[in-house]
């Protein structure tokens, strides 16, 4: 395969049908990997039109303001983006999934891998599967602003989340189709992003070991999401989903999947995407299961009717499984009442609540969400150093005339 160069035109036409043009590995490449295309649009290709989005760079948070309460999944070009380095430009035409490790019921060293094209994945098998897919920070900025406390990464809020339909098939049908050892422990997903610096160290393309269990449990090989093909900022052509788990484990731009017989590991489940910090013994596993969560569909500083009767929407998720309850405050956490929940959804519910109305000024409006695994939001969250799973109940700032 032969690395090509493409015009921002073409890169930008790609990105808008959600087609995508070439990344290929070099000559003497390792198998799986490719060479990083330059993205002449930025890190970046859809569109990210302020009243949609907050922009960070190479990341891109969706604002809840902008969120169509009728519609219960989040479309692509309203999903937000988290990205390591920039997207790569990947042809579909000359794709194909390297697979090999010590795992595999014959073992292939990573220059002998099988090779899958997509044509191939999709003849295995084809299912669907609504889930929740959320950044491991989401919420990171209410350690500041809310609790007083110094964290590091992106600021996010709470729109580094969203409901998506992912088309693709069970990753335990291509391994079983490959042929797994029965002593298999660990998957190793690696993307085809560029290699990610930071300080001076580069640690590589983006790769976190999933194990055989959740693997073979409800892990996806996705190539399209709610009826369209995947647009290039969310992974195509192909990419893992992980449902219920941290997004950080649903690698995008999938170029290789190594099955080991022995426990794998990256710098994305040892030194990050950890409890670091605070209370935190150093120790602590790499995180997986999603918090409990939820939002208001409401600008950041939301002006209410004094008169009141207006109804108010937002929805909570979780990563353990459905919502059970959704609980609201209008002043500050002293009384709590029932919200409505529109659906026990698949990924989350959509809860409303008519808002009775309040004096003039600034009011403090809150949402607390319990799972049926029996979690409920806490008020606070204890601190880490890299402010991962905020689940605490948000302080929306409402101001009243």
């Amino acid at each position: 395969m032969n690395a090509t160069r493409t015009s921002r035109r073409t890169v930008v036409k790609a990105a808008a049908l959600g087609a995508a043009v070439v990344t290929t590995g070099a000559p003497g490449a390792a198998p799986g990997f490719a060479e990083p295309a330059t993205a002449p649009a930025g890190p970046i290709l859809k569109p990210l039109p302020e009243k949609y989005f907050y922009s960070y760079g190479t990341n891109a948070e969706t604002r809840w303001d902008a969120v169509s309460w009728a519609r219960y999944g989040t479309e692509q070009s309203r999903l937000f983006v988290r990205n390591h380095t920039s997207t790569p430009v990947i042809d579909p035409k000359t794709y194909s999934l390297a697979i090999h490790g010590s795992g595999l019921r014959d073992p292939r060293g990573a220059d002998q891998p099988v090779r899958l094209t997509l044509a191939q994945l999709k003849r295995i098998g084809r299912t669907y599967r609504t889930a929740v897919h959320e950044c491991t920070g989401n919420g990171r900025s209410y350690f500041a602003s809310q609790q007083g406390q110094t964290v590091s990464g992106t600021a996010w809020k709470l729109g580094a989340v969203g409901a998506v339909t992912w088309e693709g098939v069970r990753l335990a049908d291509v391994l079983r189709h490959v042929g797994i050892s029965p002593d298999a422990v660990d998957v190793l997903p690696t993307g085809l992003d560029a290699p990610y610096v930071d300080k001076g160290v580069d640690y590589g393309p983006v790769r976190r070991p999933l194990p055989i269990a959740k693997a073979l449990d409800d892990a996806l090989l996705v190539w399209g999401a709610n009826g369209e093909p995947l647009l290039p900022d969310h992974g195509f052509p192909l990419r893992l989903v992980v449902p219920g788990w941290i997004g950080i484990a649903s690698i995008k731009w999938l170029g290789s999947l190594e099955v080991s017989d022995t426990a794998l590991t990256s710098p994305w489940n040892t030194k990050w995407y950890r409890m670091t910090g605070g209370d935190y013994p150093t120790d602590s596993p790499p995180l997986t299961v999603l918090p409990v969560k939820s939002a208001w569909e409401l600008p950041e500083v939301a002006t209410l009717p004094r008169g009141g009767g207006k109804l108010l929407h937002g929805r909570a998720w979780s990563g353990a499984g459905r919502i059970a309850r959704v609980e609201v405050s209008t002043d500050g956490g002293t009384r709590w009442k029932r919200a409505t929940l529109l659906e026990h959804g698949q990924a989350w519910s959509r809860f409303w609540f008519r808002w009775p109305g309040a004096s003039p000024g600034e009011h403090t409006l809150m949402a607390r969400a319990t799972d049926v695994a029996g979690r409920t939001q806490p008020l606070v969250t204890p601190l880490n150093s890299n402010g991962y799973f905020f689940d605490a109940v948000v302080r929306h700032r409402v101001l009243v005339k």
